[in-house]
């Protein structure tokens, strides 16, 4: 499959952008490298992230090379709406977190005009598609999908895996909770 990026960028019309994939493949670090050449072309960019990552910062979008960029941290994706008026970019990390409204909230944005780039993983520990993802990825423009390293045997790993045994489906960490694997070494931990 050929990764198409927004080479020739539509002209008088907004668009969604998808950044997909597991933990440590490069999600928030290609939104901030996205995010940063806007700002580059002197266009106005918000950043937003859930109230629940809290792990590296409050304040910014911080991707596990610790890259940042300031952002505004929301509770309800419907705040998007709030202070994007003056915006021509918007992005927003974490789209796992939310509920189901941001598809609405992002298809509005974008047909304002504004250009949308959503980060977020595509599938839970368990390896099942989490949602909202798989609406954001019907109704996106472009689609980024990003590999990780597996840990285990070094191939490309596009799963998750929970190194603990709790079983509830949002856990919020990092390297202390999570690493990559591949489909071959990937399990599905036995809950407590």
């Amino acid at each position: 499959m050929i990764e198409r990026a927004p080479h020739s960028m539509p002209k008088e019309t907004g668009w969604i952008e998808v950044i997909a994939g597991c933990m440590f493949s490069g999600k928030t670090e290609e939104l901030i490298r996205r995010l940063r050449r806007a700002k580059i072309a002197k266009q106005n960019v918000k950043i937003f992230k859930p109230q629940i990552d809290t792990r590296y910062s409050t304040s910014d979008i911080v991707s596990h090379s610790e890259q940042s960029l300031p952002s505004i941290l929301i509770d309800d994706i419907k705040e998007v709406l709030k202070y994007s008026d003056d915006a021509e970019v918007i992005g927003i990390d974490e789209a796992q977190f939310f509920t189901s409204d941001i598809v609405d909230v992002c298809n509005t944005l974008a047909n304002k005009g504004k250009r949308v780039i959503v980060a977020g993983l595509d599938q839970d520990y368990r390896g099942i598609p989490f949602e909202p993802m798989p609406q954001l990825l019907a109704i996106a423009e472009y689609i980024t999908k990003t590999l990780a390293i597996c840990v285990e045997c070094g191939n490309p790993a596009d799963k998750t895996q929970r190194k603990t045994t709790t079983s509830e489906r949002v856990v919020v960490g990092a390297a202390d909770i999570y690493e990559a694997r591949c489909r071959k070494c990937h399990y599905i931990p036995k809950e407590s």
